[in-house]
Parts: C-alpha cells; structure tokens; sequence
C-alpha cells in the first residue's frame, strides 16, 4: 500500500489538548470487524465486555521527561534535545534529536538551565535530525539522573499546542507504569483507572504485562511512498515467562485476548513461537506492522485514534482492515471524538 492512502485531514478543534477530566471517562468507538457494525461507548464499558478467563495486555513502559531545553555555547542559539535513549552508561552518551538541526553539529556544547550546571558535546551525526552526545558531568550516575529530570519536561507531543503541565507528569502516563524508558505514553492504556483495574482483575479477567519502550521507531515521520520500504527504528521490548503463560493459556481456553495498545501488539508479535504461541523474548524489535501483515494472538485491540500517515494508523488498518477503519476515522470525525494521545478510543473485535 502506498502512504499517501493514510493521508486525511483532522480539524484541529478534534485534536485533544487535555485528558478527560478523569481516567476511563473518554468515549469508546466499538468496531466488529466481521460485521462492520459500529456502536458508541465510554471506556469504562470494556468493564462488561471482557468475561472470566479473558485477557488484557499491558504494556508497563515508564515515560521520562525527556525534552531539554538548553543553549549552544558561544551564539547563545536555544535548541532543543529530545532524549530518545541511553547508549552508554558509563561514558553517559545518548541518542537524541535536535532543533534546529542545521545548527548542532558535532563538537559544539550545549548547556542546560540559567546556571548551565548541564552540558553535554556533539560526538555524532545518526539521522538528518539525530545526534549523539556526551553529558560532560562530574557527579554520581543517580545525580546525573536527577540533574537530567530537574531539567525535563514531559514529552507531550508537539501537535499539543501548549506547554506541559503539571497534570501532565501524572496524566502522560499510565497508573501501571513501572520499568523506564519510553518517550512517549501508550495512549490507550492511559484511560485505564486503579479502579477499572482492580474492577477487571475481581472479574476474572487476567492482566498480563509486557514492557516495550516507545521511542523513535513509534513515531518517527514516514517518508516513503512505498511502505514495503519503510524501515522502522529499533525499540527495546520484554515479555517475560509469566505473560507468556497467561496469554498462552488464554490462547488454549479460546478465550478473548486483547492488546492494550499499539505498542502491545507490535511486542506481543515481536515474540510469537513457530507454533503460534508466546515465548520468553528480550530484545529489540523493528518489525513494522503494516496492511499485508498475518496476527498471531490477538482477538481484539483497544487503542485511540491516531494522527494521519503514521505506523500506528498503518497497524490499526492491518488489524480492523482498511477500508473498515477509514469508515470508523469519518464516523469519529462526524460524531467529534477526540484524536491522538489525550484523545477518545476504539475497541476492535
């Protein structure tokens, strides 16, 4: 399939700017994929549509506040850096992203905060925005952490248009985060309440997690027309053997099993056995999910309503089909749900 088939236009008044004022709130689209039919929900009636024995994975990742502003040295010129990941711990050198990028070029320094007790050196160029540097810092490796969060911001994504606030370090995130790592929140597990949680989990209904940390391969730009050319950067991903069984046994009892999330999904098929089971997988996967693609696990998916021309409509399309997921994308446009991260959801079965 080509890219420019996932291009529409979103008004910008559909585009959330905030979370619904409390978790599990937001609006449910519900999609049968066999029928086609399309009913309207909350989020909180996924509470009486999964049963006993049922499952709902996870994905535990953890986001950091990874966008730095700071300074070159010499001009002065404000830049941003975007950590997307550790390379080294010992020599504290990280992948990034930079803008303006025509002006960090390797060697220059970067400094961090009024007093500039951050700074850090170009060592590297990776992508046409992509850096490598150093953080040139004397202290322990929990004070450079600590250094590093004084100075970041919630990575609330820029078609945000304000400035991150204080309920976004609780909000961009989900009440089951755990293990850090991620640039950005998994959307769909965001609405999820402790309360809806605790209310599943009395149902019966199994909560495997898996870990997988959403950074660049999720949301870097596609640029080819030809999306068998598209190649996805490598994000890190564990599924562990308790999740394994879990889902496992769910897969012999026939019973629903559902991926909370895109970023769920894309681990779950990173680790599917040649018998079409889930085994124990640590590592990094780039596998792009797109329209020619064959599940393996999930029944169904929940997940929110994504922005134009990236992997994760592209995913959505392969999972419900295409021609039933630009149906559900107008349906939403015409009925006012609320798009991307802090936006309304949709439950595919």
């Amino acid at each position: 399939m080509k890219l420019s088939q996932f291009k529409f236009d979103i008004p910008q008044a559909l585009i959330a700017q905030y979370p619904s004022k409390n978790r599990g709130e937001a609006r449910l689209m519900i999609v049968d994929r066999k029928t086609g039919k399309i009913k309207h929900k909350q989020f909180k009636d996924i509470l009486n549509i999964f049963n006993e024995n049922d499952c709902l994975i996870l994905n535990n990742t953890k986001v950091f506040p990874a966008r730095l502003y700071g300074r070159k040295e010499k001009t002065g010129a404000k830049i941003e850096v975007f950590l997307l990941r550790e390379l080294n711990h010992s020599m504290r050198l990280w992948d990034v992203l930079v803008d303006p990028a025509r002006k960090i070029r390797v060697g220059n320094k970067l400094y961090f905060g009024t007093d500039g007790a951050l700074v850090a050196e170009v060592v590297d160029n990776t992508t046409s925005r992509g850096r490598t540097i150093r953080f040139l810092f004397d202290g322990t490796d929990d004070e450079l952490k600590e250094t590093l969060y004084s100075h970041g911001e919630t990575p609330i994504p820029k078609y945000i248009k304000r400035k991150p606030e204080p309920l976004d370090e609780e909000r961009y995130q989900t009440v089951y985060a755990k293990h850090e790592g991620a640039v950005a929140a998994p959307s769909a597990g965001i609405q999820l309440s402790r309360e809806m949680l605790k209310r599943l989990e009395i149902k019966g209904i199994n909560l495997p997690e898996i870990t997988l940390h959403t950074g660049l391969g999720t949301f870097r730009q596609i640029e080819v027309e030809d999306l068998s050319k598209h190649k996805m950067d490598a994000e890190y991903f564990k599924v562990d053997q308790e999740a394994c069984n879990v889902i496992n046994k769910a897969i012999d009892n026939k019973a629903k099993i559902c991926s909370m999330g895109t970023t769920t999904m894309r681990a779950i098929e990173s680790s599917v056995s040649a018998h079409k089971y889930v085994k124990p997988v640590e590592g990094w996967t780039n596998l792009f999910i797109n329209p020619t693609y064959d599940f393996n696990i999930c029944n169904c998916m929940i997940t929110n309503f994504h922005m134009p021309k990236t992997s994760l409509l592209i995913m959505v399309c392969a999972f419900a089909g295409y021609d039933l997921t630009m149906e559900c994308y107008r349906t939403a446009m015409k009925e006012k749900y609320k798009f991307a991260i802090y936006g309304d959801a949709m439950l595919i079965m």
